[in-house]
């Protein structure tokens, strides 16, 4: 069975997106994120940004195999507005994206099934906008050798064509001699592989980070 080791998602924060339905204005923004930290943040930022709103809704999912999500009403009639743009985002299949929309109130009660088609359609229009973009499910690795054998390792980085994160030389503790340290990074797919050949080669340590 293959391994599914690409997400999609989107590469830019969208621009700001207005929907309008009898007087109320909907703003619809989207953001690429890879933690619930930045969740926050952002919203506080649109607070600023429109202090005449009334409720900032939005809906969120983040990771590649377990997925965490939240959709916030933010004081709209329960499942009318973060629902509705959580839809939209498993709709067009994306992970690490926040939606808020931010609505102001024009006079008119839109009801439920006006509010839900309103952040539905904010949600759809603002991902229409965005770039969506596929990318690949990494694995990194620590790689830890004696300097005679930094050319055995590097061989295999080249020939397998891996991204290196990071590269070190200490001394090791013990003998006293040089000692490589390589930070390395593969696709998922590949990753059982390159473990293998890593961990078979004499006088090589490898492990997951």
């Amino acid at each position: 069975m293959e391994i599914k080791d690409t997400y999609n998602t989107i590469e830019y924060s969208s621009e700001e997106l207005l929907f309008k339905e009898k007087n109320s204005k909907f703003f619809g923004y989207a953001f690429p994120i890879s933690t619930e930290d930045e969740v926050k943040p952002l919203i506080e930022t649109l607070r600023k940004q429109h202090p005449n709103a009334g409720h900032f809704c939005y809906a969120y999912q983040i990771g590649t195999d377990a997925f965490i999500y939240r959709a916030n009403d933010d004081g709209e009639p329960s499942n009318t507005a973060g629902m509705p743009i959580y839809g939209q985002i498993q709709s067009f299949s994306l992970t690490n994206v926040l939606i808020v929309v931010v609505r102001i109130f024009g006079g008119v009660k839109l009801g439920v099934g006006g509010l839900i088609s309103a952040y539905k359609t904010t949600a759809q229009l603002v991902l229409e906008s965005c770039e969506i973009v596929e990318k690949t499910i990494d694995i990194h690795f620590a790689i830890s050798f004696d300097y005679k054998n930094m050319n055995k390792v590097m061989r295999v980085i080249k020939e397998k064509k891996l991204d290196i994160e990071n590269q070190e030389m200490e001394l090791n503790e013990i003998s006293g001699l040089p000692m490589g340290k390589i930070k390395i990074k593969t696709r998922k797919k590949n990753a059982e592989m390159i473990f293998d050949i890593f961990n078979f080669m004499f006088e090589i340590e490898i492990n997951r980070i």
